[in-house]
């Protein structure tokens, strides 16, 4: 016969019972309760009719009590067999992902499951199916995630500049401007809602291939958006020209929405309706220009996808007026989110300096 296990002596039934009531894990508490037993001087047999279980597992409840406390009577994820890959080949892994294939030498423009499988196999002679690959890319930090359109064109230094200028910016601009005025900070963008309409992903069941109506007439208006993140503000206007005149219009809305005493930075793109001398630019906003070809500074971008995604997309548009009535009714819809804009357009290099 097995000798007894004598149970930690830094304890009593008192302390077991209290952390019982205290804990959220049911697991914990049942043993905590059936060792609690035992140091009230009942029997292993008494402690493992209250926890339900075989006097095998009371020793081995005891074993981890007197070993880790209450912590070891709570149950943890088995750690399973260890990976094949040692950290060395882990940090490669992660480069090869982050600097993606070379498609003259990889035969692929993205890296998939299964090209990584042979990678691993050509670069350390360790074979891994395709599942334990996606478990480690996941532990390593990586998702699957949609690509962000890019201009080819694009200087990636002129728009970390911008983000590092930017606080420098505002200040010449406040200088200008009356001692202890408010600064708003404010985007501007145009979107176009046409006939010919976008098909969104949709839930639907495997193996089958949801449908969607889509129109092939070209008829069309523009939404004219400007947000104010910090405050959860818009101001927008559907017209049917995309111009000098229909931005002009726009900015007198924006100005209509600054609150009083206060000057709005309103940033843009360098189109050429923003960019005008014939330009009229109300006395409250100052237009701050983005580096060209740089469309991810602008929050706005992602208003125009969250409008399209919930309620602009799948549908077909009458005539020019229902594609107005449409376009206004998903801008007020924003309109009345001030939380959804703040959200969307909140940007730490703009707000958090």
């Amino acid at each position: 016969m097995a000798m007894p296990i004598p149970l930690r002596a830094d304890f009593d039934i008192f302390c077991l019972r209290r952390l019982a009531r205290e804990t959220k894990d049911a697991n914990q508490a049942r043993r905590l309760l059936a060792l609690a037993t035992i140091y009230e001087g009942g029997s292993r047999t008494d402690a493992a009719r209250i926890g339900s279980v075989t006097l095998q597992i009371v020793r081995d409840w005891v074993l981890r009590f007197n070993d880790r406390g209450p912590a070891g009577l709570i149950n943890v994820k088995a750690p399973g067999s260890p990976s094949k890959l040692n950290e060395a080949q882990r940090r490669a892994l992660a480069r090869i992902v982050e600097s993606g294939p070379i498609p003259a030498i990889h035969g692929v423009v993205r890296w998939r499951r299964k090209d990584l499988v042979q990678w691993i196999y050509e670069e350390f002679a360790i074979s891994l199916d395709e599942t334990t690959v996606g478990r480690e890319l996941k532990a390593l930090g990586f998702a699957k995630l949609s690509a962000r359109p890019r201009h080819y064109a694009q200087n990636e230094f002129e728009v970390e500049a911008f983000k590092k200028n930017f606080p420098a910016e505002l200040a010449s601009i406040e200088a200008k401007l009356p001692k202890d005025t408010e600064i708003e900070l404010w985007w501007a963008d145009e979107a176009r809602i046409g006939q010919k309409n976008k098909i969104t992903r949709r839930w639907a069941r495997r193996g089958t291939r949801p449908s969607a109506p889509q129109d092939q007439r070209t008829m069309w208006a523009y939404i004219f958006g400007a947000v104010c993140p910090q405050k959860g503000k818009a101001a927008g206007l559907v017209l049917p020209y995309c111009d000098t005149g229909s931005m002009s219009q726009h900015l007198a809305e924006i100005s209509r929405a600054v609150d009083p005493g206060a000057h709005a930075v309103l940033i843009l793109d360098r189109a050429g309706w923003h960019m005008t001398p014939k330009l009229v630019v109300p006395a409250n906003i100052t237009l701050l220009f983005l580096p060209p070809r740089a469309p991810e500074l602008n929050p706005v971008e992602n208003v125009w996808q969250f409008m399209r995604d919930n309620w602009l997309s799948n549908r077909i548009f009458i005539d020019y007026d229902d594609i107005v009535v449409h376009c206004c009714a998903a801008w007020n819809k924003l309109v009345d989110q001030p939380w959804k804009i703040i959200s969307i357009g909140m940007r730490d290099w703009a707000h958090r300096f």
